[in-house]
């Protein structure tokens, strides 16, 4: 069995060698809530389409990996409460037990490898967490850039994530990290981090002509390439106002015994409630920005 089933204009845009942009799911599912989240799906694969690339947004319905959602499949899927959170680990179990579930970056990553999909817009990637020297929570979208030739557009780690470690991890595993327009690594919600980039390059047209040419060396063809696209100026939260809502949801989930897969979509909503909505607009505003450059990318490599 293969349990992968393509949009039509997906299928057609892959059997055409258009671009297409992959997207996950898991921020629907639990990055934001009804009816914010079907919103900002919508304006993200609109702002996609208007770059010259067909969005194709990954998730489980059903036992079925969906590579491109109907207009009637996202929104079910919008409302749709008690959904999987789905990586590596339980993406075969969700197929097998007919399950319903987002996709975070590792599971999308390696759908839209299978399906033939090269470029992959999120908001932020997992990484390291804080305190994990003792709790080992680190994420397995780390190891999956490693190993899965996927290029993830997004704005850096998310930022209640140890950006520091997160870095020196990517380094180990041999993945390129490319901030855009900028020396200094964005950290989510804020266009700095205070830590300086591994690698920089200014537009699409560069991040295509790097990926093209990895892609042909010897040996080097292989893994995932992160772009690091910092927020746009008008939407940032600066990063030491943002550092202070962080701390304090952070202490309240210690506080409350969140841990495992449970920590990261309850932040993000308690940093929603702790900024009055900033941080959700923020949030929306940085998925598109990445989805624009992530499409111009794919629209970049077609050519080539």
């Amino acid at each position: 069995m293969q349990p992968i089933r393509f949009e039509p204009a997906v299928r057609g845009a892959l059997d055409d060698g258009a671009p297409v942009v992959a997207l996950e799911s898991t921020i629907v599912t639990h990055g934001m809530p009804w009816p914010d989240n079907l919103a900002m799906l919508e304006r993200v694969e609109a702002a996609i389409r208007a770059e010259g690339a067909t969005p194709a947004t990954i998730a489980v319905i059903d036992g079925t990996i969906e590579v491109g959602l109907t207009e009637a499949q996202a929104q079910s899927l919008a409302r749709r409460e008690g959904c999987a959170k789905l990586s590596r680990a339980d993406l075969a179990f969700a197929c097998a037990e007919g399950l319903t579930g987002g996709t975070t970056v590792a599971a999308t990553m390696m759908a839209a490898h299978a399906a033939g999909i090269e470029v992959f817009a999120t908001g932020g990637i997992g990484g390291v967490h804080k305190g994990a020297e003792t709790s080992f929570d680190i994420s397995a979208d780390l190891d999956e850039l490693a190993r899965t030739p996927v290029t993830v557009v997004s704005a850096g780690a998310k930022a209640i994530l140890d950006i520091a470690k997160t870095l020196e991890a990517l380094e180990t595993r041999g993945v390129p990290v490319i901030a855009v327009g900028q020396d200094e690594m964005p950290a989510f919600w804020s266009r700095g981090s205070d830590l300086k980039a591994p690698l920089r390059l200014d537009d699409a047209a560069a991040i295509a002509r790097f990926i093209a040419t990895r892609a042909n060396l010897p040996s080097f063809g292989h893994g995932g390439v992160l772009i690091a696209n910092p927020a746009p100026a008008e939407a940032e939260i600066p990063r030491d106002e943002m550092q202070a809502h962080i701390e304090k949801a952070q202490a309240e989930a210690e506080h409350g015994g969140i841990a495992g897969k449970d920590v990261t979509p309850w932040l993000l909503s308690r940093i929603v409630e702790i900024t009055g909505g900033r941080s959700l607009k923020t949030n929306i505003a940085l998925v598109e920005n990445n989805a624009r450059l992530a499409a111009r990318i794919a629209v970049e490599r077609a050519r080539r």
